[in-house]
């Protein structure tokens, strides 16, 4: 795992942490302009969902009617959101990039939704740069659950904690989490992908449950599921899917 020098530029070491925030912030509205030239492509790239589905019946199996679930890079909404809310959750679904908003504002008109960068969740950034004060610090353990499908690996490694970490502070004591990643060892590494270049960070998987024992989740259970992208040049991945419960 890497992470960013942060130093003081008046004695010549580097970038500030200003510095540092402004340039990631740059990188990741860059990530979520190319999300909105791809739209309802990506989709058509991934349309094997069963994992991802699976997750979705053990919140719904787990979860009381109406519970609060937090979905993290929400996408199209399809199809965790229109599966959570069709079954009587209420889904509040975040993504920077407005074309997939667009789209899932119009695929699952029930949820409720916000442009934010993931990375300010639970911040005062998400009241005062996005209007989101539902998303910040006074909303702490509003959430009995949340899930992020494949959205941390838009993150270098070195953020994928500290978004971890706010999430949980999102949750109640003992909510849940089911989390999808690609199992590989990368860290913020450029990919094409769709006619655009993104950025990809993964772990292995012994490391990525490290992760996430240290951002303060257990790891109640995790499948390994071999997928082949469709109409991509993506190599094929291993996909994790992780069911976590906030410790503490």
């Amino acid at each position: 795992m890497t992470t960013g020098q942060i130093s003081d530029p008046a004695q010549g070491r580097g970038p500030s942490h200003a510095d540092h925030q402004t340039r990631r912030r740059t990188e990741r509205a860059l990530q979520a302009v190319a999300f909105d030239t791809i739209g309802a492509r990506y989709v058509e790239a991934f349309p094997d969902k069963a994992g991802q589905l699976a997750c979705g019946e053990w919140l719904l199996d787990a979860l009381e009617p109406g519970a609060q679930v937090l979905d993290v890079g929400c996408g199209t909404g399809d199809p965790t959101v229109r599966q959570l809310t069709g079954g009587g959750l209420r889904v509040t679904g975040v993504d920077l990039s407005d074309g997939m908003l667009r789209l899932a504002r119009q695929s699952v008109p029930a949820a409720e939704y916000h442009r934010i960068d993931m990375y300010d969740l639970a911040t005062e950034r998400a009241h005062r740069a996005w209007d989101a004060a539902e998303l910040g610090p006074r909303a702490a353990g509003r959430y009995a659950a949340a899930t992020a499908f494949f959205s941390l690996i838009m993150l270098p490694q070195a953020e994928i904690p500290e978004v971890l970490g706010r999430i949980r502070t999102l949750l109640r004591p003992g909510g849940l989490l089911a989390l999808g990643m690609v199992e590989a060892d990368l860290d913020h590494a450029p990919l094409p992908f769709l006619g655009h270049e993104i950025r990809i960070s993964g772990y292995l998987r012994e490391e990525l449950e490290q992760t996430l024992h240290r951002a303060g989740f257990s790891v109640e259970a995790h499948s390994g599921h071999p997928y082949a992208p469709a109409s991509t040049t993506l190599p094929p991945e291993e996909q994790l899917f992780l069911r976590c419960r906030r410790v503490g």
